[in-house]
């Protein structure tokens, strides 16, 4: 696909998650980028009670900028449309309710989701249905980057170094709390507590004592199931590192997020000053980052090992901390889908908004064609072998 043809792109926001403003922030810089490129776009906002609406308005931020009920009574009066299951076949065919044959056509998807319901591989899992390519990581590794839990189970499957972790559910912490507590106190203070499958910092807290550590694992339970529970690192530089490809990734320059808070806070990352997530808070972002060279090697070797062993593709990003007193460097999350693709640290790396997304777009491409030449077909005799067994069938309907 080039951007004279007709194909368009399907730039995918919004979602069920209390990163959904954040989403709307991305799929904006995507969709007014794709417009600059030259791509015919097709914006695709999904509400947050998962409600989806194609519309011209969706490409501008300032209606995003009402109240979100009256934003939901103008998207009501848009024109509605649905999946037309039947024809989308490598593509997406949204068809107009009601009379006549208006139809909008995508021919790749670009992901632009933040959480749950869309950075997790759930949506992916509907593009591999339709074999549509789309930007990003896949099903798997997006499902187990969203995770933190299950991200630091991998880091120490594969002997990389991660802060010392415990972890409950909901069930667990219903049933003992106090038990729950006392494990976790097992761990070295100052504590750090977070929902598994949330990012922003949303709901995140840093715990002291124990007051506040259970406390901190209340709010964690309101935004998920699973709570991660880990060391804070003392003597802290936070560091960060974007990555972009599939079989052969090239990394970014890394970044060192500078906060004034005992954590890096949602109103650091996105609302003071711009927002340093953005790149528009320039005051707390040092790239390249101010470490040694043998730390930055460490980082970048490492990062590309996490990213392949999870079959990243399109791109991702790598946080690690690190203790300057003692040098010790932790490998922190992954991000499947980099907050306004991280276009500031690519920009500063050589890589302008622009090719970064046409990157993109060619690396979604050039997966989907090596996925498409497996075969997905084995011929059997399984069926045939079937009718002369006995399978109880009728009586199991009695």
């Amino acid at each position: 696909m080039t951007n004279q043809s007709k194909s368009s792109i399907g730039v995918f926001f919004g979602g069920k998650s209390p990163e959904h403003d954040v989403s709307i922030i991305t799929g904006q810089l995507i969709i007014s980028t794709l417009k600059k490129i030259g791509y015919p776009v097709v914006p695709v906002y999904i509400g947050p009670k998962g409600e989806f609406y194609l519309d011209e308005k969706l490409d501008n931020l300032k209606f995003f900028s009402q109240t979100l009920d009256n934003r939901e009574q103008q998207l009501k009066k848009a024109d509605a449309y649905y999946l037309d299951l039947e024809k989308s076949r490598q593509v997406l065919i949204f068809k107009k309710k009601g009379l006549g044959s208006k139809h909008i056509q995508i021919d790749l998807a670009f992901v632009a989701f933040h959480g749950e319901y869309g950075e997790d591989g759930t949506i992916q899992g509907l593009f591999e249905m339709f074999n549509l390519p789309y930007v990003g990581c896949e099903v798997t590794a997006s499902a187990i980057a969203i995770d933190k839990i299950t991200t630091k189970l991998l880091y120490q499957g594969m002997n990389i170094p991660t802060t010392d972790f415990y972890f409950f559910n909901k069930t667990e912490w219903q049933q003992d709390s106090q038990e729950v507590l006392a494990q976790a106190k097992k761990l070295t203070w100052p504590l750090i507590v977070k929902p598994a499958r949330l990012g922003s910092s949303i709901g995140m807290q840093k715990a002291n004592n124990s007051q506040e550590l259970e406390n901190a694992c209340q709010v964690a339970l309101h935004y998920s199931p699973r709570v991660l529970v880990e060391e804070a690192v003392e003597n802290l530089a936070d560091l960060t590192i974007a990555l972009l490809g599939n079989q052969k990734p090239k990394t970014s320059l890394i970044q060192e997020s500078v906060f004034t808070d005992e954590l890096f806070s949602y109103e650091e990352k996105y609302l003071k000053d711009g927002g340093a997530q953005t790149g528009a808070a320039t005051k707390n972002l040092i790239i390249p980052a101010n470490i040694d060279q043998q730390t930055t090697q460490k980082i970048k070797k490492q990062a590309k090992q996490i990213y392949k062993a999870i079959d990243c593709c399109g791109t991702a990003r790598v946080d690690f901390l690190f203790n300057r007193k003692t040098k010790q460097l932790f490998a922190n999350e992954i991000n499947p889908l980099p907050g306004t693709l991280y276009h500031h640290l690519w920009k500063d790396s050589g890589l302008s908004i622009k090719q970064v997304v046409k990157t993109l777009i060619k690396l979604a491409q050039q997966r989907h064609e090596l996925k498409n030449k497996f075969t997905r077909v084995f011929q059997s005799e399984i069926l045939n072998q079937a009718k002369s067994i006995k399978l109880n069938l009728d009586q199991d309907k009695k």
